[in-house]
């Protein structure tokens, strides 16, 4: 007879058999379908075309078990990750699915998707996918990296890396390719090592070897050859450009001048311009010869040419120029000058003509450097704003 004391300690063990029941349960079926799809893969006792289910927890704990790795499923479903061949369906993983060849269809890894050859279809991750080559569209939280060519689009949180590319590339901080048959979106650099057939945006840097699109960045674009616009919020480098649309254009092919320059407040000014064909950028330095405190220039600004010939063209010029003391006060005018130019054989040129002037100041040696205006805003006694016309002109040294 069990005492008491004994009936107790088994009842309390009936939790564990019942446990222990389950998983022998569980296991004989993954067996049993494991043998099913066995048979299913050979077309033994199903009909053509069923494809495989591979159903697991982690490799080996799944419905393909230790054969995981050499098998093609048309469906996968991992709770933590998944390991196959060849994935031709949908597979899903909690966390990674990892793919030894090639993937057909749509991959989701809850963190990452590792494929070894080529991927054809989408790949989402929230992290990061890897495959050999794609094509299709790859979706990661921080980055895509491919070993070969993509013909699709990559986007990513951080990063995109790839080969080859006939599509686009969009992320938040840098894509890298050898070449971009198509754009590249990057919010800090885009880096081509040979050409782009579209154009290149970025935050800070786009780099490229030919671009027959454009280039737009928010501090340098370096190329050799550009056909379109090259857009930058300092500098622009390259072989030839003849839009460079920037502070400074550093174009081999292109015009560099040192220019001196007078206007209606008696502000000179010493410039460089720099530029291609068309477009062109001005950074100065100058004095104003009429106040006694507010007597220091800085100018920046953008120019085109126009009616180019051997002795005559035309320049249009988008200016800002700031007076400074480096004490109180602040004077701001903003130009669009029309500049008939005489070119004196090959090196030097005359230029003038007038312009129209938007004034912003609170100075008084700043009300007081012109009289005559268009239509006024603002406080006479504080911050006033005018709208007047002008005049420049000036020499300049072409190099």
């Amino acid at each position: 007879m069990r005492t008491t004391n004994e009936n107790k300690t088994l009842k309390s063990f009936k939790p564990t058999y019942q446990a222990i029941a389950i998983a022998g349960l569980l296991l004989s079926g993954l067996n049993g379908f494991a043998q099913q799809d066995a048979k299913a893969n050979t077309g033994e006792g199903t009909e053509k075309g069923i494809g495989k289910i591979h159903i697991g927890l982690v490799y080996p704990l799944s419905s393909n078990g230790t054969h995981a790795p050499l098998d093609t499923n048309n469906f996968s479903l991992h709770l933590l990750a998944g390991v196959s061949s060849v994935e031709k369906g949908f597979s899903f993983a909690g966390f990674s699915n990892i793919i030894r060849n090639e993937a057909t269809g749509t991959q989701i890894g809850l963190f990452s998707n590792h494929i070894g050859k080529k991927a054809n279809g989408f790949q989402i991750a929230g992290f990061l996918n890897t495959y050999g080559s794609a094509e299709g569209a790859s979706f990661a939280g921080f980055a895509n990296i491919s070993k070969g060519n993509v013909k699709g689009a990559q986007f990513a949180g951080f990063s995109n890396i790839a080969k080859d590319v006939h599509g686009a590339q969009l992320a938040g901080f840098m894509n890298t390719a050898n070449a971009v048959k198509g754009s590249q979106l990057a919010g800090f650099i885009n880096l081509a090592r040979k050409n782009v057939s579209a154009s290149q945006l970025a935050g800070f840097i786009n780099k490229a070897e030919d671009v027959k699109g454009s280039q737009f960045a928010g501090f340098i674009n370096i190329a050799k050859k550009v056909k379109g616009i090259q857009a930058a919020g300092f500098i622009n480098i390259a072989d030839n450009s003849d839009y460079p649309i920037g502070i400074i254009n550093l174009v081999k092919r292109g015009e560099k001048s040192i220019s001196l320059t007078t206007d209606e407040t008696q502000t000179s000014i010493l410039s460089f311009r720099s530029g291609g064909k068309v477009t062109y950028g001005i950074l100065g330095i100058g004095y104003n010869l009429k106040n006694k405190k507010e007597v220091y220039a800085m100018e920046a600004g953008i120019g085109a040419h126009w009616f180019q010939s051997s002795f005559f063209r035309l320049h249009t010029e988008l200016t800002a120029t700031v007076l400074e003391s480096f004490k109180t006060g602040e004077y701001f005018k903003s130009s669009f000058r029309v500049l008939p130019a005489l070119r004196i054989g090959n090196h030097l040129e005359l230029f003038g003509g007038p312009s129209i002037n938007f004034l912003s100041t609170n100075t008084t040696e700043g009300k007081n450097l012109h009289k005559k205006f268009i239509r006024t805003w603002g406080d006479p006694a504080g911050s006033f704003q005018a709208l007047y016309l002008g005049y420049s002109g000036g020499i300049q040294f072409i190099f």
